[in-house]
């Protein structure tokens, strides 16, 4: 039992280091932009004001701003649980030692998976052509 514990616990670990640390996602320095006293966190914030969804050509209270950023962190956490989901069932599958029950449960849980990031991909299409060819013409 301690086992199991260990070795969910430095996976929960390894994937908050890799998932919350900003340091993994700076690919290329700018030299024109940023100073080396400037953190990462305010590089990321730099970026997000001039290019994401509070730049200057939207105002940050409008509604279309508002339903854009629930509705992108809303499909983002849905492809996120994806992830885990897969990740498990992979792990379900490697460690099922031959039991045909507890690998059928795997791929079930693998098809259901796939079945959800098809209907989230699928929303996300349909709120990206309403966005633009419908609520941006208003």
């Amino acid at each position: 039992m301690k086992n199991k514990f260990t070795k969910i616990s430095v996976i929960l670990l390894i994937l908050s280091i890799i998932l919350f640390n900003p340091g993994f996602i700076l690919a290329q320095e700018n030299s024109g932009v940023l100073n080396n006293d400037t953190s990462p966190l305010d590089m990321l914030q730099n970026v997000a004001s001039d290019y994401g969804p509070y730049s200057s050509t939207t105002n940050e209270n409008s509604l279309m701003s508002i339903a854009g950023l629930v509705i992108n962190a809303a499909l983002g956490l849905l492809g996120i649980i994806f992830i885990i989901l897969m990740v498990l069932a992979g792990y379900n599958w490697m460690t099922a030692s031959g039991s045909e029950e507890k690998v059928k449960e795997a791929k079930d849980t693998i098809k259901r998976a796939i079945i959800g990031l098809v209907i989230v991909i699928g929303s996300w299409a349909i709120w990206t052509f309403i966005l633009e060819n419908l609520i941006a013409n208003l």
